[in-house]
């Protein structure tokens, strides 16, 4: 067989992921780590069982699109501003200072000011996986501290969502924004006028078909993705738009519980094909960078949130907690990497220092949290918390 095949090739990334996610559980990583891992080990440029760069970009952009899509239809519409407005200004200051500090140490390290100014946006972002899935699940659906958690991801990820919009253009000057304005309103517009008037009239009349749902879900996603991309936007950003028109159906949940098996299924592929993509013969000309950039994020990071947060009149413990939960760099910055490498705004340099420091932060950061925050795997039986 050969071992470029799209059968040998799935064979090799999901047993290969399986056995070294078996090795983060037992270390208490998260398990996109062992999904970047295996890429590296099998990719291209390490025992190079899957060598074929189309493949590769192929199945990530296909993965991105149907992840952003489920973000969106997770996003209900009501809920979400209510939420939001609560920790908006949080959000917003903090972005404002990380951008900043990922912008000089891009300059430090002598990188573009283009380059320096996407590694300050990727700073901005904190990791949903490590931040929502270490919260005891009673702390997340009824506390205080499970809506400001929310609440600041998700504008990190509207932030993120437009951010992407900009790079898929392949430049960040006024141009793109004027584009992104005008089309990202009318697909707005849209997606509310179909999902409104045609969607939830089909879904209504077939619900009792599930097969029919499950399918009309796929088909709004890619037909979105593809209308934007026409529309000069980017295709990932169809689907979220997509996702969160569909979101306002009394369906939603429905549809988002029957797609989580697919979520997770392009999950594994999309970081599978980061890990894949990461030229480990550069590994000497980043790692400096990289790890400066993770440190100042797990030092910084947790006392900016701490110190707003504390402006706010949150408590002090509560502000501590929330601060080294969002102390690390998001998934969401190593999908910002990997399109402004393809769009051809930074270079592969630039794009594997954001990744190295993304991954030293995610593996450090859960070692913090699960060490001095309530979590369900705390080390602490004192600190374990389902």
């Amino acid at each position: 067989m050969e071992p470029t095949s799209l059968l040998f090739s799935f064979f090799l990334i999901f047993t290969g992921a399986a056995l070294v996610s078996t090795l983060a559980l037992f270390f208490r990583q998260p398990l996109l780590v062992a999904y970047i891992c295996i890429g590296v080990i099998l990719g291209p440029f390490g025992l190079s069982y899957i060598s074929d760069p189309s493949l590769l970009t192929d199945i990530s952009e296909f993965g991105i699109i149907f992840l952003l899509f489920l973000l969106g239809l997770d996003m209900q519409p009501k809920k979400l501003l209510a939420t939001l407005r609560k920790t908006f200004l949080v959000t917003l200051a903090s972005s404002m200072l990380f951008v900043l500090l990922g912008y000089g140490t891009g300059l430090l390290f002598s990188y573009s000011p283009t380059e320096s100014l996407v590694i300050g946006f990727c700073l901005i972002f904190s990791s949903t996986i490590i931040g929502i899935k270490l919260l005891p699940t009673t702390v997340l659906h009824q506390k205080h501290m499970g809506e400001l958690m929310v609440g600041i991801l998700l504008l990190q990820d509207f932030i993120a969502i437009f951010l992407l919009a900009f790079l898929d253009s392949g430049n960040l000057e006024q141009s793109a924004a004027l584009r992104v304005l005008l089309a990202f309103p009318l697909l707005l517009i849209f997606a509310y006028f179909v999902t409104q008037h045609i969607l939830i009239k089909l879904i209504g009349k077939f619900d009792h078909f599930k097969e029919y749902i499950f399918l009309l879900a796929i088909g709004w996603c890619l037909g979105l993705a593809a209308l934007a991309s026409e529309m000069g936007l980017s295709a990932e950003i169809g689907a979220f738009v997509a996702g969160v028109a569909l979101a306002t159906s009394p369906i939603a949940l429905y549809i988002a519980d029957r797609l989580k098996p697919l979520r997770d299924f392009f999950l594994i592929l999309f970081f599978f094909s980061l890990g894949a993509q990461f030229n480990i013969s550069l590994f000497s000309e980043i790692i400096w960078p990289a790890i400066v950039l993770a440190a100042l994020v797990l030092t910084i990071k947790p006392i900016v949130f701490r110190f707003l947060l504390r402006r706010f009149s949150e408590r002090n413990r509560l502000a501590w907690d929330a601060g080294l939960r969002l102390g690390q760099i998001s998934e969401f910055s190593l999908l910002i990497a990997f399109v402004a490498t393809q769009s051809g705004v930074i270079s592969e340099i630039a794009s594997l220092t954001i990744q190295g420091a993304a991954i030293i932060t995610f593996l450090l950061s859960s070692y913090i949290v699960v060490l001095y925050c309530p979590t369900p795997i705390a080390i602490d039986p004192k600190l374990r918390r389902d």
